[in-house]
């Protein structure tokens, strides 16, 4: 019976963290992430401004946080394609993670303008970058370890699986401009494919 505890706790914490990170990104957005305080935020949901930080260890962990989380889930994407697709198409499939987490339902009407209030802020859009190159890092490293079991394994000094790796995830991050200078109109996965194609034919 104990064995179901921590697995009920987590969920029960992720349920109270998904509530307390949609009440502030509404707030983020109708008032900015500047303006908008920790006691906003506790205000909003009904809790003490101490029983927020037990959730997220500061303000841009709210927003950021989940791109913690996902990471696993992209290198299990990763790990599923077949071991003689083109790197180049794997990589693009590995975005299918984030384009179902954004289209997920409930959260599609908030993408474009939380993704707005991250670029627009500094301290968030050095954050997301942060956690973007810790993304990359992870994928490089199972780019390698699956050419290596491929048997045709990256020479020490190969650029290719970090310059492809770096032109991919440039490519996310101009698909989300491009998201955003659509106004939303269109979707998240047809941006990162029109971004893709672009430089798919160098790759």
């Amino acid at each position: 019976m104990s064995n179901n505890h921590p697995g009920l706790r987590q969920r029960a914490r992720r349920a109270i963290q998904k509530e307390i990170a949609e009440a502030a990104n509404a707030l983020f957005v109708e008032r900015g992430f500047e303006a908008t305080t920790i006691d906003d935020i506790a205000a909003a949901v009904g809790m003490s401004q101490r029983s927020v930080f037990r959730y997220f260890a500061t303000k841009e962990e709210i927003v950021l946080g989940k791109f913690d989380f996902v990471v696993d889930d992209m290198l299990a994407a990763l790990r599923a394609r077949p071991a003689d697709e083109p790197v180049w198409t794997s990589l693009h499939r590995l975005f299918d993670v984030l384009v179902s987490l954004a289209e997920a339902p409930g959260h599609e009407e908030m993408v474009e303008p939380i993704l707005r209030v991250v670029f627009e802020t500094p301290a968030l859009l050095a954050g997301y970058l942060q956690r973007l190159q810790r993304m990359q890092n992870a994928v490089v490293a199972e780019l390698i370890r699956r050419a290596e079991a491929a048997g045709t394994p990256y020479a020490a000094d190969d650029p290719t699986p970090r310059a492809l790796t770096a032109a991919a995830f440039g490519c996310l991050v101009a698909a989300q401009h491009s998201l955003l200078a659509s106004g939303a109109s269109g979707t998240f996965a047809n941006a990162i494919d029109r971004a893709m194609a672009t430089v798919g034919p160098c790759a």
